[in-house]
């Protein structure tokens, strides 16, 4: 199932670059915008171009982000060169600021599916993720700032109206893919609960997280409590309220945002 989301998202991308930012010379971001301009001043494929230049990068995700994360990058790169190579450049939009804003909103959609499903776009995908899992930045952000060269180059090339809509595009990508791809949002998770420890045995062996127990009461009760909190990502919380439930159907949780970690967090 992941690897069609991630051909699907790779059909998203090139439907976005090749339908509203080729047929305006506007550029996407990363490693993909690179190719797209070498595409409008060569006569090379696009797609052969995209594929040639992720390599490296594929073999440096393969030693920071493992078998799997490379193994739908490669069916990300190659599907996404694939489809960039078929489908026509035909504009769909006569208004470059329109196609500006829907190829961004279309292209984030696709990079964002993505990333959820456990690939990347290739490029600087693979080096906003490495970045990521070491910092509290998100992953969109880190694109957003590393592609302040692709407007440069993209100004100094063709002009600084297009630099703009580049800027645009880039910006409004890096935004959608934030939306879809939450990986990067931590949450507090407190758990009250009379049967702390079966559940904190189960959270053990199935969540790789830290957990903080502490002993409370019910203030109108008067029961003995035991609270345990964690700090996990957003696409944990199913899995730890159902295994809470199986054991608890009255423990209460609170979940809250985490503005930042600082000290020993595992980014699976």
């Amino acid at each position: 199932m992941k690897h069609g989301i991630v051909v699907a998202g790779s059909l998203i991308v090139a439907f976005a670059f090749n339908f509203f930012l080729v047929p305006y010379g506007i550029l996407s971001s990363g490693i993909s915008g690179i190719a797209i301009l070498l595409g409008l001043l060569t006569p090379f494929s696009i797609g052969i171009i995209n594929l040639i230049l992720n390599l490296p990068l594929l073999y440096l995700g393969y030693r920071k982000l493992g078998k799997v994360i490379t193994i739908n990058t490669i069916t990300c790169v190659v599907s996404l060169s694939i489809f960039l190579y078929v489908i026509p450049v035909i504009p769909v939009a006569e208004n470059v600021l329109l196609s500006s804003i829907f190829g961004g909103v279309i292209g984030g959609l696709g990079i964002g599916l993505i990333l959820k499903y456990s690939g990347t776009s290739g490029g600087l995908d693979i080096i906003a993720i490495i970045i990521s899992r070491t910092s509290n930045i998100s992953v969109g952000m880190l694109l957003t700032g590393m592609n302040g060269i692709i407007v440069l180059i993209s100004g100094a090339v063709f002009d600084w109206n297009i630099a703009l809509y580049t800027m645009l595009s880039i910006f409004i990508t890096g935004k959608v893919i934030d939306t879809i791809h939450t990986n990067h949002i931590k949450l507090t998770m407190q758990i009250v609960t009379t049967k702390g420890e079966v559940i904190r045995q189960d959270l053990i062996e199935s969540i790789y997280r830290g957990i903080t127990i502490m002993d409370g009461y019910g203030g109108y009760t008067q029961e003995k409590k035991q609270i345990l909190m964690m700090v996990v990502t957003r696409y944990e919380t199913m899995q730890i309220k159902s295994i809470v439930r199986k054991y608890d159907s009255k423990a209460f949780i609170n979940i809250y945002e985490t503005v930042e970690v600082d000290g020993e967090f595992a980014r699976n």
